[in-house]
């Protein structure tokens, strides 16, 4: 025993520094690992968009959030306050996912049908209900399906809430495929709100895609601003403007009619004439809002009110759903109309 004890204690010194290098090793492996994890650099924003999720919170809010934690989103959800009544966990989980909460009504009425008293108490009682549940209370107000006049409005600024309609219609609500979804999310441009809904697995499936193209064109999700409604940097800041001003050359003519009128909203159609390069400026009233635009490429001012649209290779003839907002008699003006 005396002659093995020295070899014995050879070996386990030996053991010992053995896995001491390995146990390094292992360490170092996992900084490496930790490190390739990471993005080599944070993404490039040179705008921010605002992309909403209506009518939560639902049965499948836990799966929404998953998606979007996972393409590292940060969205507004306006809530139903019903729904935030009957799924205080949901509320709370959007919260903690890091997403901002907001306004949608009580149980999603035609609201522009109501009496201002009945106006105010649902409005109430649903911002009540998303503070109970998440300890905050709303400063944005969305009113469902979009209707709305001055006296709603009224009543949400009189509750501490701007109102917000949105620029781009994903569609989704009407069965639109993932493909459509991702197309349709596409048009938008820095400062401009897209609607989407809580509870649709097209909607779901298309945040990845939708997200790959913000990020190839250096947008990123932001917050919705309370005083200007526009989408802006989460921390409340608004990036420098990045639209470029219209190419100098020659002028064109730009003639606007006005082909669709309903309750709450119109529908415009301008035709170019002059050119087949163009860029044209249009003002709209506040506090109308332009919420679809097709066949060109749009940006807007920070005012949100000056539309610069520019052609896209979709023809001469472009077109824009306004929002009426209460103010049903306003039309838009062209500004300008540049070709080149």
């Amino acid at each position: 025993m005396s002659r093995l004890f020295p070899r014995t204690a050879l070996w386990s010194r030996r053991l010992r520094a053995a896995l001491a290098v390995l146990a390094t090793a292992v360490a170092m492996c996992g900084v490496v690992l930790a490190a390739t994890s990471t993005p080599s650099s944070a993404a490039t924003c040179n705008g921010y968009v605002g992309l909403t999720f209506d009518d939560g919170p639902t049965g499948s809010t836990s799966a929404l959030l998953n998606v979007l934690r996972a393409n590292g989103v940060r969205a507004t959800m306006f809530n139903v306050g019903q729904n935030v009544q009957n799924n205080r966990s949901a509320a709370q989980a959007q919260v903690s996912a890091g997403m901002w909460v907001a306004n949608h009504s009580w149980n999603h009425a035609h609201m522009t049908s109501m009496p201002q008293a009945q106006m105010q108490s649902d409005l109430s009682q649903t911002s009540s209900a998303i503070q109970s549940a998440t300890g905050s209370r709303p400063v944005l107000f969305r009113p469902p399906y979009g209707e709305t006049n001055s006296t709603l409005q009224s009543v949400a600024s009189s509750l501490g809430m701007r109102q917000v309609i949105w620029d781009v219609d994903s569609q989704d609500w009407n069965g639109a495929s993932v493909s459509q979804i991702v197309a349709n999310a596409s048009r938008l441009q820095a400062g401009q709100v897209i609607l989407m809904h809580d509870g649709i697995q097209n909607t779901r499936d298309a945040i990845p895609q939708i997200m790959a193209n913000l990020t190839s064109r250096n947008l990123c999700p932001g917050m919705i601003s309370p005083s200007t409604g526009r989408a802006v940097a989460p921390d409340g800041t608004t990036p420098p403007p990045t639209t470029t001003p219209p190419p100098a050359g020659g002028t064109c003519t730009a003639t606007a009619a006005t082909t669709n009128v309903w309750g709450d909203r119109y529908n415009t159609s301008v035709t170019v004439s002059g050119a087949n390069t163009w860029t044209v400026v249009v003002a709209i009233t506040s506090p109308q809002r332009i919420s679809t635009v097709w066949n060109g490429t749009a940006t807007w001012d920070s005012s949100g009110t000056v539309m610069t649209m520019r052609s896209n290779g979709s023809g001469n003839t472009f077109g824009f759903t306004t929002m009426t907002n209460g103010n049903s008699s306003a039309r838009p003006q062209i500004r300008s109309c540049t070709s080149g």
